[in-house]
């Protein structure tokens, strides 16, 4: 037997025993999951990669969404050289020698260098300068991998001279079938094993595992590998087998469903009556269910500005840099800015009269029309427009005591018409307090 059938032997030994997660990892652009929107047929990576004309990129997406796939398929598909370092170990001198393989591959047998960077938001601003004059002339290809915005974490001049492609969650349709075919799957998957899961069990993994493959293949690996056969010889996962295996609860939560609606109103509702209490329950409810943060940052916000509104305008500086900070932090942590973001409106003093002025204007457009704007308040910069009676008489307010003169703003036909009334809560006190003065004092 030559040295050729004991490296196969080896190697077919080896990937029998790598975890599930990398044994069921796409080998082709075709086995790619759930990123049509980046490899599908005509899109531009697609044709890239079929061409081996890849050229710098860096994959921005959360956890278990398929960047090092990606990196992978394109190993697989190049005829150029193939390096891959983590950036959370790797250090100056790893990427010094790299460059200069690189460096000789390229002078020597022509061929590029492709250096594969997991997790590449980990170098500091010195390392990613150094990557800069080899990936500028080519001596290497950059694909970097990060789960951090990259346009906060990644140098600008690596920006420059590499495309970026978001990956998404994988939709929960497409990890049901992938968990189906790691059960199954007697040649890569664990079928060997000869396990079943409940349809209920199911939809639960593909649901919880929020997009993430690599969660959800996990669990489905340590719920064959841990859960004892029954009388019929089969090892059989059920719901309760994979709330263990996961570390997650089946709350009574359909994202698409009544009950989704009914946590989220209940949760704004709470913002609304002032129970800070209340609103960070159902946040952990929802949280705890799988609901997208970016979801609840998105009601926090308008509960914010609908329910508080002047009466703290600092409630929405906090709602939309929460939803922010959330969209560039991510979860876990982000679930204690959501806390302190829901807490901080639910307790700020509330208004409505924001809303209910634009909902009244809204009706008066709705039922008087385009009205005719105030001459003295139309435009006047443009020649002839003082013939026609635009801008004539039109009285600039901080020439006037307070920064204020009486002069008609609104159409004439809706004279003395109001639409924002500021209640006498919070900062809203100040608004009417100040309002009354300088009328009055007109």
């Amino acid at each position: 037997m030559d040295l050729n059938i004991f490296d196969y032997m080896r190697n077919t030994n080896m990937e029998k025993e790598a975890p599930l997660a990398a044994r069921m990892r796409p080998r082709t652009l075709d086995e790619v999951l759930g990123q049509e929107h980046i490899v599908g047929r005509d899109r531009l990576l697609y044709r890239a990669i079929r061409a081996d004309k890849i050229s710098s990129v860096i994959f921005y997406g959360p956890p278990g969404t398929g960047k090092t796939t990606l990196a992978k398929v394109i190993a697989g598909s190049t005829s150029a050289e193939f390096t891959q370092i983590n950036a959370t170990s790797a250090g100056k001198k790893d990427m010094e020698a790299v460059v200069e393989k690189a460096g000789e591959t390229r002078g020597m047998y022509g061929r590029r260098t492709i250096l594969f960077i997991d997790e590449i938001h980990r170098f500091n601003k010195a390392q990613q300068d150094y990557l800069l004059p080899f990936v500028e002339d080519g001596t290497v290809v950059l694909i970097g991998a990060t789960t951090e915005n990259p346009y906060f974490e990644v140098n600008g001049a690596l920006l420059s001279r590499s495309i970026i492609f978001e990956l998404k969650p994988i939709p929960m349709e497409a990890i049901r079938e992938l968990i189906k075919k790691a059960v199954y799957d007697e040649d890569r998957g664990m079928g060997a094993y000869n396990a079943v899961i409940d349809e209920e069990a199911l939809d639960f993994l593909a649901d919880v595992s929020g997009g993430d493959a690599r969660h959800a293949l996990n669990a489905v690996e340590l719920a064959v590998m841990s859960t004892e056969r029954s009388g019929d010889g089969r090892i059989h996962i059920t719901l309760d087998v994979a709330q263990e295996c996961i570390q997650r609860k089946a709350v009574r939560y359909d994202k698409s469903g009544d009950n989704h609606y009914d946590t989220i109103s209940a949760f704004i509702k709470s913002m609304r009556g002032s129970d800070p209490d209340a609103a960070v329950y159902y946040l952990a409810r929802m949280l705890h269910a799988g609901e997208e943060a970016a979801f609840i940052a998105r009601r926090i916000m308008i509960c914010a500005a609908e329910d508080v509104g002047n009466a703290d305008p600092q409630a929405l500086v906090v709602a939309v840099n929460a939803s922010l900070a959330v969209e560039r932090i991510g979860m876990p942590e982000a679930q204690i800015i959501l806390s302190q973001a829901a807490a901080y409106v639910a307790c700020a003093p509330k208004s409505n009269a924001g809303c209910e002025a634009v909902f009244l204007a809204m009706q008066e457009v709705e039922k008087s029309g385009n009205l005719p704007i105030p001459p003295h308040l139309q435009d006047a910069h443009y020649k002839g427009a003082a013939k026609l009676g635009r801008g004539t008489g039109y009285k600039y307010a901080h020439e006037y005591p307070n920064h204020y003169v009486r002069q008609q703003y609104l159409p004439y036909e809706l004279s003395g018409k109001e639409f924002y009334r500021p209640t006498g809560n919070g900062y809203e006190a100040k608004i009417r307090e100040h309002m009354s003065r300088i009328k009055r004092e007109a």
